[in-house]
C-alpha cells in the first residue's frame, strides 16, 4: 500500500474514542501522518499488519491508538493481572519513549494500568511491581520479557496473565532481529495466545522480518509507505527532511574538526556517535573540558543504572550530547548529519547512496582551525584517568574497525595507525597484536616515564602507589626479577578476559539482562578455544589467531573491554 496522504484523526472510518482525541490535542498532533492514517483503521479493524515507513515517520501512534482502541471495545474489562497488549522494541531508550508517549494517553484512561519492563534494574523490582500494579499494557524490550516469563518461582505467573492478550506490536522488527533477539522473540511468541492482533513495525523489510512476518502474523496486511517525491523512487531509508553530509579529513584533524564544528552550533542539539563505548568515554571526557558552557553527557552499552538517568536527562537539555546511537528528522522536522571519513574511505558515500539508497553533500573542512591536540595531550600528562582511557580508545577503535561489516572499504591494512595515534592524542603507541612488527616513524612519542603520570583522583592515585610498592617489595624478594604474571603472552591476557567476560554474561543472564544468543555464543567458543590451549592441543600463536576470528560477529562495544599493555 503506497501514496497514502496525511488528514484530520476525525476523518478515519472508525471514530477514535474522545480520551484518544483530547490526548493528540494535548500532544500538538492536529493531523495523521502517512503512516498513521495508513496503518490505524486496518489495525482497529482487528486485521495484523506488517508496516513498513522510515524512522521517524511517526509509527509509534500508529500502534498505541489502535492499542487503547481495541482494549476499550473488548467485552470484558481487563482485571488488574490480566495483560491486554504488550509491544516490544530493542533498546531501553525507545521502550521508555514509547512508554512516555503511552502515559500521555492512559491519563485519560485510569482504567488501564502500563508497565515498563526494561534491563538495567533488579528484575525483582519488576516482579514486586507487577504484583502490587499489574500492568495491562506491558512495554518491554526482549532479554527482561522473557526472563519475566521464567519467574513462576519468584510469584508471577505471567503465562497466566497474557491469556487475555488482545494486541502484540514488535517495534523496529528489523533492528531486534539484528541485535540477535530472535531466540527470545520465538520464546516469548511461543508464551503468547494464537487469538490475537500483531503489528510489526520496521524501516526496512529484510528477509528475516519476512520470516518473522510469515512465523507470527496471520495473513497480514502489508503497508509500506513511502516519502514523497525523489526519495519515493529512489526507496529511500532515511527521512526527506534530514541532510546527510561527510566531511573527508585526515585521522588526526578530525576530533579538531568535531570541536570547531560543535563550538560553532553551541546553542544546538547534537548526537555525536562513535564506534565503541571506550571511545565514547575518552572523547567525552575531552569534549567536557574544551567545550565550556555546553553540556555534554555520555552514554554507551555498557552503563547500567545509569544509561536511564542520563538519557531521560539529555532529553531535556538543548546542549551538546555524546551518544553511540540516536537518530533526528523525526515526524516530519528537520535536522542533519554529518560523517567524518578518511581519504581512504570516501568510496562509502557512493556505497551509502547506492545500496543504502542515502544520499549525501560534502561538507569541506574548515580552515584555520584550532589544533587541540595538543592539549589533550597535555590532559593526559596530567591525569593518568585520561591517558588509560586514551589507550583504551584507540584500541578498542582498531579492533572494532578489523571488524566492520563493509570491511572492502573499511580495510584495516590502509589505516594510517601513526596519523590515528596522533589523531587521539597517544602519548605512545600501545602493545597490540594489529601494530606488532611495525615502525612508525611519523609518530614520536612523548620522553615522559608513562609510568610516572598519576591519577587526578587522590583516592585512585593512593591505591596505584600502595599497588606499585607491593610490586617493588615482590621484586626485591625475587631478587629483582617480575613475577612469571607479568610478562604472560598477549593471548594469555585475553584469553582471562574472555573467561571473565563469559561469567558476566551469565550472570546478566541469570538477572535478566539483555543479552543476545550470539554473543553467548561467540564466549563459549572462545572458552573451548581456551580449554583447547591449556590441554596443548593448539600453540599460543593458533589460540592467539583463531580467537579472534571468533570475535567477527561481537558487537563494537564488546571490544572496548580489551585493554593495552601500557
Amino acid at each position: 500500500m503506497e501514496a497514502v496522504t496525511e488528514g484530520r484523526w476525525e476523518a478515519l472510518p472508525v471514530a477514535l474514542s474522545p480520551g484518544v482525541l483530547r490526548a493528540l490535542r494535548g500532544l500538538g498532533f492536529a493531523s495523521m501522518t502517512p503512516v498513521q492514517s495508513a496503518t490505524i483503521p486496518l489495525f482497529m479493524s482487528n486485521k495484523d499488519v506488517a508496516a513498513e515507513a522510515v524512522t521517524g515517520s511517526g509509527k509509534t501512534l500508529a500502534f498505541v491508538i489502535p492499542i487503547l482502541e481495541i482494549l476499550l471495545r473488548r467485552e470484558q474489562k481487563l482485571k488488574k493481572m490480566q495483560v491486554g497488549a504488550i509491544i516490544i522494541t530493542p533498546t531501553r531508550e525507545l521502550a521508555i519513549q514509547i512508554d512516555e508517549v503511552l502515559s500521555h494517553f492512559t491519563k485519560h484512561f485510569p482504567m488501564f494500568s502500563q508497565i515498563l519492563l526494561i534491563g538495567g534494574r533488579n528484575p525483582m523490582e519488576d516482579v514486586e511491581k507487577f504484583k502490587e500494579h499489574g500492568g495491562n499494557i506491558i512495554v518491554a524490550t526482549p532479554g527482561r520479557l522473557e526472563d519475566l516469563f521464567r519467574r513462576k518461582a519468584d510469584g508471577l505467573d505471567l503465562a497466566s496473565c497474557v491469556k487475555s492478550l488482545d494486541v502484540l506490536v514488535l517495534d523496529e522488527a528489523d533492528r531486534l532481529l539484528d541485535m540477535g533477539f530472535e531466540s527470545s522473540l520465538n520464546a516469548i511468541l511461543d508464551f503468547l495466545p494464537k487469538q490475537r492482533r500483531t503489528g510489526l513495525f520496521s524501516a526496512t523489510q529484510t528477509q528475516e522480518v519476512e520470516n518473522l512476518v510469515r512465523a507470527g502474523l496471520r495473513n497480514p496486511v502489508r503497508i509500506s509507505v513511502k516519502e514523497k517525491g525523489v526519495a519515493a523512487s529512489n526507496t529511500q531509508k532515511t527521512p526527506t527532511r534530514l541532510e546527510n553530509y561527510y566531511m573527508i579529513c585526515k585521522a588526526d584533524e578530525k576530533f579538531n574538526q568535531l570541536v570547531h564544528f560543535l563550538r560553532q552550533h553551541k546553542q544546538e542539539k547534537h548526537l555525536v556517535f562513535f564506534s565503541t563505548c571506550a571511545c565514547v568515554e575518552y572523547y567525552g571526557k575531552a569534549l567536557e573540558s574544551l567545550i565550556k558552557q555546553a553540556k555534554i553527557m555520555c552514554i554507551h552499552g555498557k552503563m547500567k543504572h545509569k544509561r536511564n538517568k542520563i538519557f531521560t536527562e539529555f532529553r531535556k537539555l538543548p546542549g551538546a550530547f555524546v551518544h553511540r546511537c540516536g537518530r533526528t528528522a523525526r515526524i516530519g522536522n528537520a535536522g542533519s548529519a554529518l560523517v567524518f571519513l578518511l581519504p581512504m574511505e570516501e568510496s562509502y558515500v557512493d556505497f551509502l547512496s547506492i545500496n543504502q539508497k542515502c544520499p549525501m553533500q560534502e561538507m569541506k573542512p574548515q580552515k584555520n582551525v584550532l589544533d587541540l591536540l595538543p592539549k589533550l595531550k597535555s590532559m593526559a600528562l596530567a591525569d593518568r584517568a585520561v591517558f588509560e582511557k586514551g589507550m583504551k580508545a584507540f584500541v578498542s577503535y582498531i579492533q572494532a574497525y578489523a571488524k566492520h561489516e563493509c570491511n572492502l572499504i573499511f580495510r584495516i591494512k590502509d589505516l594510517d595507525f601513526a596519523s590515528l595515534a596522533k589523531g587521539f592524542a597517544l602519548l605512545k603507541m600501545p602493545k597490540m597484536p594489529e601494530l606488532r612488527g611495525k615502525c612508525f616513524p611519523d609518530f614520536t612519542p612523548v620522553t615522559v616515564d608513562t609510568d610516572s603520570i598519576p591519577f587526578k583522583d587522590k583516592n585512585r592515585e593512593k591505591q596505584r602507589q600502595k599497588q606499585l610498592e607491593q610490586q617493588r617489595k615482590e621484586r626485591q624478594e625475587s631478587g629483582g626479577k617480575k613475577k612469571f604474571i607479568k610478562n604472560k603472552p598477549w593471548s594469555k591476557q585475553k584469553a582471562k578476559k574472555e573467561k571473565k567476560k563469559k561469567a558476566t554474561a551469565k550472570r546478566k543472564r541469570e538477572e535478566g539482562s539483555d543479552v543476545d544468543d550470539e554473543e553467548m555464543e561467540e564466549l563459549l567458543n572462545d572458552t573451548r578455544l581456551l580449554k583447547r590451549l591449556r590441554k596443548g592441543k593448539i600453540s599460543e600463536e593458533e589460540f592467539e589467531k583463531r580467537l579472534t576470528g571468533t570475535q567477527s560477529k561481537v558487537k563494537a562495544e564488546t571490544v572496548a573491554d580489551l585493554e593495552s599493555e601500557c
